[in-house]
């Protein structure tokens, strides 16, 4: 899978594109994500990416010419399944966002800034718009860090274990249950007999009952959907 990451702060994704589980699947080919600098398509000395709104409305905003000059260059190149704007008015994400996303090849998240960006460029160049909560941040860097990092490391091979992936919380609309490791006691606190006694259909039924009643109990919107 590829996913191309389009800013105007590239500094802000060095880190986190480039450890842990997103450093491991980029070494062993599961996944390529490349960081492009809005300010390399810009045609002026200064390299301006923004400029005020029309209407006179304050902030600024994201220029409509680099922008379609990166997304052009990168769709010559390639044909893309999606091409995503991070944006407080985009679909919430959830899990199963990342599930459907994961199965694409090629993928382009363009990061939002600024009050905003020329309208233009949502209404012809981008197909998906994605929130990642009712908050705003400064910019979208953040936000395309965690569709990345959710995304590849559920791709097959992305991470060693592939069945972890597959139970971690929300793939089911479930809560994850509680885990323990050793000791089994610690300062008198006991993990739970079922867990100790071998008996896995006991404990996959005690693993399934957690959920529910975690669910249940903190989520509750989870078990409408």
């Amino acid at each position: 899978m590829r996913i191309d990451i389009i800013t105007v702060v590239p500094e802000l994704l060095a880190s986190p594109l480039n450890e842990s589980i997103l450093k491991r699947a980029q070494e062993s080919g599961h996944a390529e994500i490349y960081v492009h600098n809005l300010r390399d398509y810009t045609d002026d000395k200064r390299r301006t990416v923004d400029d005020y709104p029309f209407g006179g409305e304050a902030g600024m905003v994201m220029k409509v010419e680099p922008v379609f000059r990166c997304i052009e260059k990168l769709k010559s190149e390639r044909d893309y399944d999606e091409i995503i704007f991070t944006s407080p008015d985009g679909i919430t994400y959830n899990q199963h966002e990342a599930n459907r996303l994961s199965l694409m090849k090629n993928i382009i998240i363009l990061c939002g800034h600024y009050k905003g960006i020329d309208y233009r460029i949502r209404e012809h160049l981008i197909t998906r718009e994605i929130s990642i909560g009712d908050y705003v941040l400064t910019g979208g860097e953040l936000a395309a860090c965690v569709i990345a990092d959710s995304v590849v490391r559920i791709i097959p091979g992305a991470i060693g274990d592939e069945a972890s992936a597959l139970t971690d919380c929300f793939q089911d609309n479930l809560l994850a249950p509680p885990v323990y490791t050793r000791p089994a006691e610690f300062n008198g606190w006991k993990v739970p007999d079922v867990l100790l006694s071998g008996n896995f259909a006991e404990i996959e039924k005690w693993q399934d009952e957690q959920a529910y009643a975690r669910t249940k109990a903190l989520r509750p919107d989870l078990l409408d959907e």
